[in-house]
């Protein structure tokens, strides 16, 4: 078939990397503007250029240590995260079980999102020590919300009540009525919690790599030492590669969200 419908056929990830490519092109336009026309020469290391800053990538001192950081940040995010989802979900479970177990487990995951990350900072430190455990620890406080709160979302308001008279009708125990009817209604809400807690333990990680400096550098650290040196082309080339391994990181949640969600729906 060719004509309107075939264009509407279009895979979403072709319309989606177009877009990126657009914003990337649009962000690289801005920046050359600024660089080159905004600021004077004087003040041009403020914010290189791109082609400068680009030029960084061929320069195997600065790429090295910097992967290397990269590759400690994503154990330390995909740790986190592991974690975070397996205690998310148990609490979640927990709490959709019983209104007083949610009476009493409620609020402490909203201390946990509420609370600046930085105030707990120096009790994680104490308490954890400085290197990559404590890293991990803050990766899961920032990730395990999405994960709690969309989890008993989706357990508690997606089945109706109809379904639930059933269960009871049948006799089902409190076990069959989770795996049977709440659990397979709440995949929706659950991979929406695992889509943003994705992106928020690579956040996580990237923070407690800036704040513990102990052991192995992560390119939270990387980041802090190019701040404190100015060296702008080294700083910019970091960012850019932590914004990239961020959207990597939650395209690969958002793709497994849509097969999973969508296999299990489509039957």
């Amino acid at each position: 078939m060719t004509g309107p419908t075939a264009s509407r056929s279009l895979p979403g990830w072709l319309t989606q990397a177009t877009s990126v490519v657009a914003a990337l092109l649009g962000i690289g336009l801005v920046w050359t503007f600024v660089s080159l026309v905004v600021l004077t020469p004087e003040r041009r290391f403020l914010l290189p250029p791109p082609t400068q800053v680009l030029g960084t990538l061929g320069n195997p001192t600065i790429m090295t240590p910097m992967l290397a950081a990269l590759g400690r940040t994503t154990l330390v995010a995909l740790v986190g995260l592991a974690i975070a989802v397996v205690v998310g979900l148990v609490w979640a479970v927990l709490m959709a079980q019983s209104r007083w177990v949610e009476r009493i487990l409620y609020p402490y995951a909203v201390i946990l999102q509420t609370i600046p990350i930085l105030a707990l900072t120096p009790l994680i430190g104490i308490w954890f020590g400085y290197g990559i455990p404590a890293r991990v620890v803050v990766a899961v406080i920032i990730a395990i919300f999405p994960l709690i709160s969309n989890t008993f979302f989706g357990l508690t308001a997606a089945p109706s009540p109809a379904s639930h008279d059933l269960f009871t009708l049948a006799r089902a125990s409190r076990w069959q009525r989770l795996v049977k009817l709440q659990a397979p209604a709440a995949v929706p809400s659950i991979f929406t919690g695992l889509r943003t807690a994705a992106g928020l333990s690579v956040i996580g990680a990237i923070v407690g790599d800036f704040f513990f400096q102990q052991g192995e550098v992560g390119i939270g650290g990387l980041l802090r030492v190019y701040t404190l040196r100015l060296n702008m082309e080294a700083l910019l080339t970091a960012v850019g590669l932590t914004a990239l391994f961020g959207v990597l990181v939650f395209s690969v949640f958002a793709a497994l969200d849509r097969f999973v969600v969508g296999r299990w729906y489509g039957r």
